[in-house]
């Protein structure tokens, strides 16, 4: 049970919690029956998304045997079976399927639009594993655009309108994880581990940098015009326009790390262990949400 836990990445679930962005920023985090369809999307994105991690190590076993750490995943390191992992497989496609009968018996207006983009999402992660992962920029695209489509799945199954400015948000957001993370792995390239990505062929440190700097001053601009949109102001006023503080000095500090320190880390690691852009995160997310939940 261990490494079929590790298999479909359980760990990896936390990234499906941007289906709640929807509900989180629309305060209506406390209604208990759009609090229920946002769970049940978080449920059906983990799961599918537990499928799409199966299809991608068998995919990538033989090549993930040659890597220091990826060979230690189930499947490369014989922990688990391709058997077992067909098993499993299928016991998840069951899962998903049976959550999706019960969205349609529960849910039946909202489920059209949620189960279009869940089944696109599925599809784009398919093809991100068998090609479109090799392919630079592409790439990081698929990721962040991954993201769009959990945000979007958590407001439709709700019905809470997201606008455009969330939307390009969560990709800029997105699109420097996704570029963080080549950037660690392109460094560690250069330091003598072997490529592991055929995509990294099409980037550089230079190029890297660039993008890094591209995608944080975009999530900026996105953020600002965010909380300077007309739904927003009426809703929230414009006491949410100062928390733009708190998000610039965070970018900044990314960077500093990044670009002064060369820390060669992905932004996920690098904010476990950067005491400042921890404080800043917690400072942001409380003041944010003190905004709208204590009008």
């Amino acid at each position: 049970m261990k490494y079929c836990l590790k298999l479909i990445r359980i760990n990896q679930w936390i990234k499906n919690l941007f289906v709640f962005v929807p509900l989180v920023f629309s305060g209506n985090i406390f209604h208990p029956g759009l609090f229920f369809k946002t769970l049940f999307a978080f449920a059906v994105f983990s799961f599918v998304s537990g499928l799409v991690y199966i299809f991608n190590d068998y995919m990538d076993m033989e090549a993930d045997r040659k890597h220091p750490v990826k060979m230690h995943r189930p499947l490369a390191g014989g922990t688990v079976s391709v058997k077992k992992a067909s098993l499993l497989f299928a016991a998840v496609m069951m899962t998903v399927l049976g959550l999706f009968v019960f969205g349609l018996y529960s849910f039946r207006e909202d489920m059209p639009f949620f189960s279009t983009v869940t089944g696109i999402y599925f599809v784009l992660n398919i093809m991100y594993s068998v090609k479109l992962k090799h392919i630079a920029i592409i790439d990081v695209f698929t990721v962040a655009f991954g993201f769009v489509l959990r945000v979007l799945s958590g407001g439709f199954i709700a019905g809470i309108f997201i606008s455009q400015w969330t939307l390009l948000l969560t990709f800029s957001l997105a699109l420097v994880l996704a570029v963080g993370k080549r950037r660690e792995e392109l460094i560690s390239c250069q330091a003598g581990h072997e490529k592991n990505r055929e995509s990294l062929s099409g980037y550089n440190i230079q190029m890297i940098d660039i993008a890094l700097a591209i995608s944080c001053t975009l999530a900026m601009i996105s953020y600002l015009m965010f909380t300077l949109s007309p739904e927003t102001r009426e809703k929230f006023h414009s006491r949410v326009f100062y928390t733009i503080i708190f998000v610039v000095f965070g970018f900044m500090r990314y960077l500093q790390q990044t670009l002064v320190f060369n820390r060669a880390e992905s932004p996920a690691k690098i904010i476990y262990h950067d005491r400042y852009m921890q404080v800043t995160l917690i400072l942001w997310l409380a003041v944010f949400l003190l905004q709208i939940y204590l009008q």
